[in-house]
């Protein structure tokens, strides 16, 4: 099957089908996949919800993660992955790329990208990483009218509203916030750069409704596994940049070893073969397509 044809891709909604998981016993795991061909190994790996993290697209575009990608950017790199694994994706949203009509635009794109999921943040341009210092936040007010506006957008899109303030404002203000944004609309709570297990059960007690958190490394959130964070009371976890990082350190490697070695020889017990890679990418499924389509006889003209 490939995805030129359409044969056996899953026809339901992908919103619907992250909320049947959300619903489910276990929780949402969701590795960050920065590409395309990242995201079919992770699906190859056996994961079902994949994540879009702004950050490691924006790294990928040799750019910092201050919110200078713009919209379609970041939709083109969607619609690869939406395309080539028919899976849920929950995208990286940053703030709307704007006020609340882009939010309600970003919302459609999304959807028309293939998106299951966005979250938005109530930071204010240029935001940062949540679990960077000096962030700067809009009023919860605002925050919140722009949630209820890209729920308001959503045919199908799960809603999730991102509040950075816990590293601003202290957990109490990040839980009313969160409250307050659940109100407004949305499906899930986003609480980023909370410090340590204690704050994300207090969160999650506190908070209504189904609940993400984000384990990346080097931040304020220490490392914690899939089911240590579905016992604190979290429905989603998400590892955002990893596998982008993981492939800067191969470049680096790689680039090193051709500048010092002259040459990839001795270095290919670190890369993936072109047998592996041709299986990945479905090579041979193409190929018997294109035969069968070229086999094909159309008929003349007038008869």
């Amino acid at each position: 099957m490939t995805w030129l044809d359409g044969n056996g891709r899953n026809a339901a909604r992908l919103g619907d089908r992250l909320r049947e998981k959300l619903a489910g016993d276990e929780i949402v795991r969701a590795p960050g996949t920065h590409n395309a061909l990242a995201a079919m190994i992770a699906k190859e790996a056996g994961f079902e919800t994949l994540y879009i993290s702004g950050g490691a697209v924006t790294a990928s575009l040799g750019l910092p993660d201050l919110g200078v990608i713009s919209m379609e950017e970041l939709c083109a790199t969607v619609r690869t992955v939406s395309r080539t694994t028919d899976l849920p994706l929950i995208v990286d949203g940053d703030t709307g790329y704007g006020g609340v009509l882009n939010a309600m635009r970003l919302v459609k794109e999304l959807e028309l990208a293939g998106a299951a999921a966005v979250h938005i943040e109530d930071q204010l341009l240029p935001k940062k990483c949540g679990h960077l210092n000096d962030k700067r936040l809009v009023e919860p007010e605002e925050a919140a009218q722009k949630i209820a506006a890209a729920k308001q957008a959503s045919a199908d899109l799960v809603i999730i509203a991102r509040t950075d303030a816990a590293g601003v404002e202290g957990l109490d203000a990040a839980i009313e916030r969160a409250n307050l944004y659940h109100e407004a609309g949305a499906d899930v709570s986003f609480p980023d750069g909370l410090p340590s297990k204690e704050d994300h059960v207090e969160f999650a007690k506190r908070v209504p409704g189904w609940k993400m958190a984000n384990m990346t490394e080097y931040g304020r959130t220490p490392f914690f596994t899939g089911r240590e964070f579905q016992d604190m009371g979290f429905d989603i976890v998400i590892w955002p940049a990893t596998s982008m990082r993981a492939a800067a350190v191969v470049f680096k490697d790689l680039y090193g070893h051709i500048r010092d070695q002259d040459g990839t020889e001795g270095f290919m017990d670190r890369v993936m073969s072109r047998a592996e890679q041709y299986d990945t990418l479905r090579y041979y499924d193409y190929e018997a397509l294109d035969a069968n389509v070229a086999r094909t006889v159309m008929p003349e003209v007038g008869k």
